[in-house]
């Protein structure tokens, strides 16, 4: 069974930057994409990057040019790298397959406030 641990969260003033990481465990070999999904308060939870084993890359509208997923095969982690944080991006954030079939982790809470 996988597992995902997601770290790296905090508060941050508008126009910072933030490094998420998430490790991977167990099973890791059947995953074809990790994604990066957050939920707001009273949101739906939205899916904002994707990596595919092949290392291609997509990202939503809303954090295009401001946030970039990657990741360090051999420590099975994945990160998001996110500058010019904005307060709407407020927001617990967790990873998981794309589409999410793996139980989700605690995710990290990612608060951006003056």
């Amino acid at each position: 069974q996988v597992q995902l641990v997601e770290s790296g969260g905090g508060l941050v003033q508008p126009g910072g930057s933030l490094r998420l990481s998430c490790v991977v465990s167990g099973r890791i070999f059947s995953i074809n994409a990790l994604g990066w999904y957050r939920q707001a308060p009273g949101k739906q939870r939205e899916r904002v990057a994707t990596i595919t084993t092949g290392g291609s890359t997509t990202y939503a509208d809303s954090v295009k040019g401001r946030f970039t997923i990657s990741r360090d095969v051999a420590k099975n982690t994945v990160y998001l790298h996110m500058n010019s944080l904005k307060p709407e991006d407020t927001a617990v954030y967790y990873c998981n397959a794309v589409p999410p079939y793996i139980p989700w982790g605690q995710g990290t809470q990612v608060t951006v406030s003056s």
